[in-house]
């Protein structure tokens, strides 16, 4: 499974990249604007500061909601970098972008999907990427990792090559819970990352190890 890091924040996707597990990265207009990045030029010299840092894809979502407006702006981020990916809202016109996109050979990924049908669309369409919300879905009381389950079996009744990037992770057992059922990637923020790192019996184990290695050192010295 691959990780990707959601976030606009250069600090975050470089401690990500230093730890050796980061395949990619995935933003949006929020998260760029967290980040104080605004206006065109900012954002696209932001987006190459992300492909300079990471080796793999970086989704760069567009902010049009109509056809040919979301070509335009596409084919635009598409040509910054070859790591770019663009991210496509689940809308009609988006479905039919991706389809262009797709026979153009630029990397899509298409974006706010809450069902599966919405995911059977945006790979008949030839989507890179198939982004479903579980968070969000789980904030409305409603199984998000069935949503994984249902699409990651769909596909492979099918053989479709769009890949299930679950999004909206909000903590490390969604994570292990997307490893379970098949996604082929998530993305997340980087303290759910970091706290698959964390087990107390690993601290405690640790601590001994180092006060057992001391006691032996001072033993030794005598």
């Amino acid at each position: 499974m691959k990780f990707f890091i959601d976030t606009a924040n250069l600090e975050q996707i470089k401690e990500a990249q230093e730890l050796g597990v980061l395949d990619g990265v995935t933003t949006n207009p929020s998260l760029m604007a967290k980040e104080g990045i605004t206006g065109e030029e900012n954002i696209k010299a932001h987006y190459l500061k992300i492909c300079d840092i990471v080796n793999g894809d970086v989704s760069a979502e567009v902010i049009a909601t109509t056809y040919e407006e979301m070509i335009a702006e596409g084919e635009l981020l598409a040509a910054l970098h070859p790591q770019i990916t663009v991210k496509v809202p689940m809308i009609r016109d988006g479905v039919k972008a991706i389809k262009y996109f797709s026979s153009k050979g630029i990397k899509t990924n298409c974006t706010l999907v809450f069902s599966a049908g919405q995911a059977l669309l945006a790979a008949k369409a030839g989507a890179t990427y198939v982004s479903p919300f579980i968070g969000r879905l789980d904030d409305v009381s409603t199984d998000g990792m069935l949503l994984i389950e249902d699409i990651v079996q769909i596909y492979a009744n099918y053989g479709y090559k769009t890949q299930v990037l679950a999004a909206s992770v909000r903590h490390p057992m969604h994570i292990l819970q997307c490893a379970k059922v098949g996604a082929d990637v998530v993305t997340c923020p980087l303290n759910a990352i970091m706290a698959l790192l964390k087990h107390p019996l690993t601290d405690n184990g640790l601590k001994q190890f180092l006060e057992d290695h001391a006691k032996a050192a001072q033993k030794a010295a005598l």
